[in-house]
């Protein structure tokens, strides 16, 4: 049996008002509507679209639940049923809520959207989601390269490789199962600071790497293998995410391979054009 409940981080309806009044600080709910200019990321719908994100990944709205009527959240936001449509809409785009005509506005399956640029961080992303969660490493072993991770970190076939599998979880749920490779002995360490930090960037700098950049990102859909469904708590006939990966250094060194899982029904995955 699975050993991970439904999403654990919720809270009182009346604290998530109290929060959304406080950080969108509307002085004017007409400022936007009479034609005012403002940067999309700094518009009223964008602000609202995004507290209803983190809304929804803290599990305050359970995937299939309706979310309140446009009518209601214009009043409780103080602003047009336009600008509450956008809001919703532009969820809609991120995966995170099905509009149904004549019935209202649900939250999909999936509800954790997580970002891909060049500096992805697994942490970060699930604190702008608004979800609390990490890493959790499974098994820690030293294998040889084989051709694809040899060539993916510019190591010779044969190489010795720190290998990890790697759990990770948000709001109390199996959000993706990860192999991630580093060349040893660089990185013959990291493996602790990882179990100690549950941040691959933490160890990282405790390896001297501050900072770093995902070269490239590949991503499919496939079905998973029996052991990575059990551990994603789903059956092997659901598909599967599949992102490849390689980060490198600021020398542009490739220092970490990853084949990494999502739960398809809980999270989506967006990549940032404005990061590549």
């Amino acid at each position: 049996m699975c050993s991970f409940h439904d999403k654990t981080a919720s809270f009182l309806l009346t604290s998530l008002e109290t929060s959304l009044a406080t950080s969108l600080a509307l002085k004017s709910p007409h400022h936007e509507e009479a034609g005012a200019t403002q940067p999309e990321r700094d518009s009223y719908w964008s602000r609202i679209a995004q507290q209803l994100a983190n809304a929804i990944g803290q599990g305050h709205y359970t995937p299939g639940e309706r979310l309140p009527s446009e009518h209601v959240l214009a009043e409780q936001f103080g602003v047009n049923r336009h600008t509450i449509r956008r809001s919703l809409a532009h969820l809609g785009q991120r995966g995170l809520v099905r509009a149904t005509q004549g019935r209202g506005t649900f939250v999909e399956a999936f509800a954790v959207d997580l970002a891909l640029g060049k500096r992805t961080r697994y942490r970060q992303n699930l604190a702008q989601a608004g979800v609390r969660g990490g890493l959790q490493i499974l098994q820690s072993r030293t294998v040889l390269a084989l051709a694809d991770q040899a060539q993916a970190l510019k190591v010779g076939v044969g190489s010795p490789l720190l290998c990890l599998q790697v759990l990770g979880e948000g709001a109390g749920q199996p959000l993706h199962v990860s192999e991630r490779y580093f060349p040893l002995p660089r990185f013959s360490g990291l493996a602790d600071a990882v179990a100690q930090s549950g941040s691959i960037t933490e160890a990282f700098a405790q390896h001297g790497v501050n900072d770093y950049q995902r070269q490239e990102s590949r991503i499919s859909a496939r079905l998973p293998s029996p052991d990575v469904a059990a551990l994603l708590c789903q059956v092997h006939t659901r598909p599967v995410l599949l992102v490849s990966s390689v980060n490198v250094d600021p020398g542009g060194v490739p220092i970490e391979f990853a084949l990494a899982w999502f739960a398809g029904d809980r999270v989506t995955l967006t990549v940032k054009n404005d990061e590549l």
